[in-house]
Order: C-alpha cells, then structure tokens, then sequence
C-alpha cells in the first residue's frame, strides 16, 4: 500500500514562506506524478499543483501561480512545496498524493493514494 508522509506545515504570518515536504515509504516515488490538494473547513478540496514522475512537467492552480512552487527530489523519495508570499486565504490542511500521471484532469479528480496532510495557518 502506498503511503505518504506530509511535513513542514505551520503557522506563518501574512507574506511568509513555508516549504511541505511529501516523503513516500514502501514504495518508490519516481515512478508516481504527485499533485498537491488543499482544503480549508467548510470548503471543498482544492488542486494546488502536481509535478510530472520525472519532474519536467508541473502544473498549478490559478491561485497560487508566481508564489508556489513544487519540485521533486527522487533520490530523496521526496517532493517539495515551496509556498512563498503566503496569504490568509492559503490556509489549509495541505495533502500530497500519488497518481499515474497529472494530464489535464489533476485537479479535480481522485488520486490513487494521499497522505495524512499537514496544517498551515497564515495569520499575523
């Protein structure tokens, strides 16, 4: 069974920057696209961004274009989300998943397999 680990959330002040990171265990990373989803309570779960296997190819939601940014480190077994120029409205528990690929459809439909998630606040 796939499993991912989410860490690096928090609470930051308007402005600032976290980086998540998604570590995979029992099973290699490389092979997997990994998209990035956020929810906010009582909202729905948004798509913040998915990396490529290889790491050539990244998408992001409108929202957080020019501030996020995701990148992958197969060595490591590991994905990052650097979010800088954080805003209120970006809080969220923040969760990596693991699918065959991004393509068009990443942002609104279900992943093979998703972690635990991790909080980020943005409050001064």
């Amino acid at each position: 069974q796939l499993q991912l680990v989410e860490s690096g959330g928090g609470l930051v002040q308007p402005g600032g920057s976290l980086r998540l990171s998604c570590v995979a265990s029992r099973f290699t990373l490389e092979y997997y696209a990994i998209g990035w989803f956020r929810q906010a309570p009582g909202k729905a779960r948004e798509g913040v961004a998915c990396i490529s296997d290889s790491g050539d190819s990244t998408n992001y939601a409108d929202s957080v274009k020019g501030r996020f940014t995701t990148s992958r480190d197969n060595a490591k077994n590991t994905v990052y989300l650097q979010m800088n120029s954080l805003k209120p409205e970006d809080s969220a528990i923040y969760t990596c998943a693991a699918d065959s690929w991004c393509g068009s459809t990443w942002s609104v439909r279900d992943f093979g397999a998703y972690g635990q998630g991790t909080q980020v606040t943005v409050s001064s």
